[in-house]
């Protein structure tokens, strides 16, 4: 009787639906089925993690975009940014063509478990509460983690890897989230998994946005990486490609060790990181690590694409507003 009021609630707050009865000839009263409301409910996510573009999406309860957004990320840092935002979340909203149960959010930076940015350089915030200004805007629920975060989520819910891995974002910055025995690692300070100001090598480099000098973003950032590589021939592109993979190997190995990972993924365009990107960082890592132990991690791109940010929003949507795991 319990179980059948809980039931009744959640259909009649539009989660849960009948799906008829149970077959088979068991004595007593037939059993109903139930299921999520998968058809009558949707989530709106958003993807900050771009250099030039932000994307929103509105999706079903399975992980599956329906329709798509973009908005032009040409604003410099600060309020422009934060008008950018709105106006994609406004345009994504008018997509949804059933209730919507809440907002994900990937956005860049250091972003603690109330939804504020501690910390994103690259979008000009500081302490800057998004998820109180995506809420009032939208009178919605909203979530809001890294974007590496939300696409390490991604990685673990459809692609059905280790439970020991780490996913390197890469986009307008270098991030990564971290999976360890199945479970996500934050940090004491939300900032596990930023490694791309973190400097790689004794020898200097280019000046970062940070203030300091040769941070692996400098290397491997996709700006930085398209600056680098623009109009060059093959074999000079190579070299390029393969000394920003051997700076990532060499940030890289201790982590892995430390952890002794089974997996590394890679997220960003395919034409940079793939190819001698990746197998220099994966050659890097096993030279700076005991064999042992590393050289069978698997190393490779990510299955998700460039959806992998808005599908890890929805899971943590599905995760706040509907306790599914």
């Amino acid at each position: 009787m319990t179980a059948s009021e809980l039931v009744a609630e959640l259909i009649a707050n539009g989660y849960v639906v009948e799906r008829g009865h149970r077959e088979g000839s068991r004595p007593g009263k037939p059993a109903m089925l139930v299921d999520i409301n998968r058809d009558g409910l949707q989530i709106v996510s958003l993807d900050l993690a771009e250099h030039t573009i932000f994307r929103g999406a509105v999706m079903d309860l399975d992980g599956n975009i329906l329709n798509r957004c973009e908005v032009k990320h040409v604003a410099g840092p600060g309020q422009g940014a934060v008008e950018e935002v709105l106006s994609l979340l406004q345009q994504t909203l008018v997509l949804a063509t059933a209730p919507v149960i809440g907002i994900g959010v990937g956005s860049p930076g250091i972003v603690d478990a109330n939804g504020v940015v501690q910390s994103a350089p690259n979008l000009g915030w500081s302490d800057f509460d998004l998820r109180k200004i995506l809420s009032e805007a939208s009178a919605l629920p909203v979530t809001v983690a890294n974007d590496a975060n939300a696409a390490v989520l991604a990685e673990t819910t459809f692609s059905n890897p280790s439970t020991d891995l780490m996913l390197i974002k890469v986009g307008h910055g270098v991030g990564s989230g971290l999976v360890v025995g199945g479970r996500a690692l934050l940090g004491s300070r939300f900032a596990a998994g930023e490694i791309g100001h973190v400097t790689v090598g004794t020898d200097g480099g280019a000046r970062c946005v940070c203030g300091k000098c040769g941070c692996l973003e400098t290397w491997l950032s996709v700006p930085n990486l398209e600056a680098a590589t623009s109009e060059k021939v093959d074999a000079l592109r190579d070299i390029v490609l393969i000394e920003a993979g051997q700076r990532l190997g060499i940030a890289l190995a201790p982590i892995v060790g430390a952890l002794n990972l089974s997996e590394v993924v890679l997220s960003g365009p395919l034409h940079l990181l793939g190819g001698p990107l990746l197998d220099a960082a994966a050659k890097t890592l096993r030279r700076r690590t005991l064999a042992e132990f590393t050289s069978d991690v698997n190393f490779r791109m990510t299955t998700q694409g460039q959806d992998i940010v808005l599908r890890g929003a929805a899971v943590m949507v599905l995760s706040e507003q509907l306790g599914v795991a």
